[in-house]
């Protein structure tokens, strides 16, 4: 009776290991069967059956250990150390440059700059450093280097190679031995090894896996540019984000010029700081001082316009915002945005004109940003607020002032998290005056030169920001 039950047992294991399994392309999700629709993303047609797998599960070490066990104390960490790439933005992000080794996995929306991007860093390391493999899987050679002239990548030692097959890749590595390792992008690389188109579950995982160890057993600095889905998230298999190192986020609106890299994940420095570029003609600039793109200079003492200072990471951004309050023809007048949250400026206006007393039922408001920013974060309701006050009274507000609060359902104003950078920024570019949440501030922390107005309400913030003229008249 034992043996029987044995041999079911081992029967039944071997029936649900040889049970094919089924991937969704679009975001992994696995099932046991085939289904039309994914479970995961609801996306159609997405669902692929995986190759079997013939190894078994490894139980036994099948190769020695490269080297043995040492203290910590005696590992040497300068070959660990970042190098710089030499853009100080991306560096920023990276947390200092790149590490020896390191994998970072660059995703964006298409046209958004990220090839542009690493080909002016893999100039910048071939002329300043040693060479430089780029690898190319959606571009001819003949493309890239027109890039690379417009931009003025161009380096003796920057080495180009149109490749789609991960074989041809490996080969060039080891042919090669560069310093640094550009795959643009890992989603158009696959393995003649493996079953399935290029960019799907099994390829990108394989591929993503084959990169991994190359760059590790040469420590070798490996740059992967990504595709991204619909929804903004890395196109492949989840682990693809848990295999690389670093995974940096390329942001960017086609209508404006700006360009933001931020880190997601970052085995080597903070996930907290921004990459500000500037995307031109002659290619993308970083932007140490992207401050002026948000703020207007042509127009002063203008109703209807107040700036506020968010944090991008932990860099202070003074941005400027515009409202326009016209009479409605509309039984239901329009609130248009852009920039802002339509959400969060339909909550500011029920509150100002509750709270504050400012009437604007039968009126279309219409807000926006200036520079083609976009602000999400609480701290800039204040800002949203007074702006509309001023566009509906008509009557501008005081000379450099900023405004800094979060805006409650009472009329409240709450207090905001880096509320002394924000000051320190907005004194920087000339500000005098500040509308801030009472007892938020240090006095002690305020910068010289900037006027600290603390307001607990939002009907006393729209007394402040009016000035004492309009107030004793």
């Amino acid at each position: 009776m034992t043996s029987t039950t044995t041999r079911t047992a081992r029967s039944a294991r071997g029936q649900r290991a040889d049970r094919p399994g089924f991937t969704c392309t679009q975001c992994g999700w696995t099932s046991v069967k085939w289904v039309g629709r994914c479970g995961e993303c609801q996306e159609w047609g997405s669902v692929v059956e995986d190759a079997a797998s013939t190894a078994g599960p490894r139980t036994v070490a099948t190769a020695p250990p490269r080297g043995p066990a040492r203290p910590v104390t005696e590992i040497d960490v300068e070959a660990a150390r970042a190098r710089p790439t030499g853009v100080g933005e991306l560096d920023r992000v990276l947390g200092g440059g790149l590490v020896p080794g390191a994998v970072v996995l660059m995703a964006g929306e298409p046209g958004v700059g990220k090839s542009t991007l690493l080909l002016d860093v893999a100039g910048r390391v071939a002329t300043a450093h040693g060479t430089v493999l780029y690898v190319t899987g959606e571009e001819s050679a003949g493309q890239v280097r027109l890039r690379a002239e417009r931009i003025g990548a161009l380096a003796p030692r920057l080495l180009l190679a149109a490749e789609t097959d991960l074989g041809a890749v490996l080969g060039h590595i080891e042919q090669t031995e560069p310093s640094l390792l550009v795959v643009d992008s890992v989603q158009t690389i696959a393995s003649a090894l493996v079953d399935g188109a290029p960019g799907g579950v099994s390829q990108v995982r394989e591929v993503a896996a084959a990169l991994i160890a190359a760059a590790k057993a040469r420590d070798l600095p490996t740059l992967l540019v990504g595709h991204v889905t619909k929804d903004g998230a890395v196109a492949g298999p989840r682990t693809l984000e848990h295999l690389v190192d670093v995974v940096c986020q390329f942001e960017g609106d086609r209508h404006s010029r700006l360009r933001l890299v931020r880190a997601t994940k970052n085995r080597y420095g903070p996930t907290d700081e921004v990459g500000c570029f500037d995307l031109t003609e002659t290619g993308i600039v970083e932007l140490p001082d992207p401050s002026g793109l948000f703020l207007s200079h042509a127009v002063r003492h203008v109703p209807g316009t107040c700036v506020t200072v968010t944090l991008e990471g932990r860099r202070p951004l003074a941005t400027e915002v515009q409202a326009l309050v016209v009479p409605s023809l509309l039984s239901n007048p329009r609130r248009t945005t852009s920039g802002v949250d339509s959400s969060r400026l339909a909550m500011v206006l029920a509150v100002l004109q509750r709270r504050a007393g400012v009437n604007l039922g039968d009126r279309d408001v219409y807000v926006s940003t200036v520079g083609g920013a976009r602000v999400v974060e609480p701290g800039a309701d204040l800002a949203v607020a007074l702006a509309t006050a001023s566009g509906g009274e008509n009557v501008p507000l005081l000379d450099g002032l900023v405004a800094l609060g979060e805006v409650g359902l009472a009329g409240e104003i709450r207090p905001v998290v880096g509320i002394d950078r924000r000051l320190a920024e907005a004194r920087r570019l000339g500000f005098t005056r500040a509308v801030v949440p009472s007892g938020a501030v240090d006095p002690a922390s305020v910068p010289p030169g900037l006027e600290v107005l603390e307001a607990v309400h939002l009907a006393q913030a729209v007394e402040l920001a009016r000035g004492p003229r309009l107030r004793s008249a």
